[in-house]
């Protein structure tokens, strides 16, 4: 039998807490959909979201960024890149990949983000 997912939250377990939060919701400009003093989960769309957990507070450790890449499919990457420019968010050149438009940003704990636009993989 496969297993029929109904939605995805990915939980970035982040030791750089706040400024990881602050990152996702001022300068992505997610919307918060739950919050407490510890966690904090954002909406990507109807049916995926991203979550900052302070390990100091959870039963899972940071992974320091490494390992993780988070890839977000959008639509016009140049006005994407545009604004996280004007949010003053550091970020890589779009470049092509697997005949895609790409660039890249880490989070303050070191997660990469890639985004990206072209024909769907898979």
């Amino acid at each position: 039998m496969q297993v029929k997912i109904k939605a995805t939250n990915t939980i970035l377990y982040c030791k750089k807490w706040e400024e990881t939060v602050a990152f996702y919701k001022t300068g992505l400009n997610l919307l918060v959909i739950f919050s407490n003093d510890w966690f904090v989960e954002f909406k990507l769309n109807e049916r995926a979201r991203i979550s900052v957990a302070n390990p100091e507070r959870a039963s899972i450790q940071s992974g320091d960024g490494k390992g993780i890449t988070i890839s977000l499919q959008v639509d016009e990457i140049e006005q994407v890149r545009s604004g996280l420019l004007e949010a003053r968010i550091e970020l890589s050149s779009i470049k092509e990949v697997w005949g895609s438009k790409v660039f890249y940003v880490h989070d303050p704990e070191g997660n990469r983000l890639e985004f990206w636009e072209g024909r769907a993989r898979g």
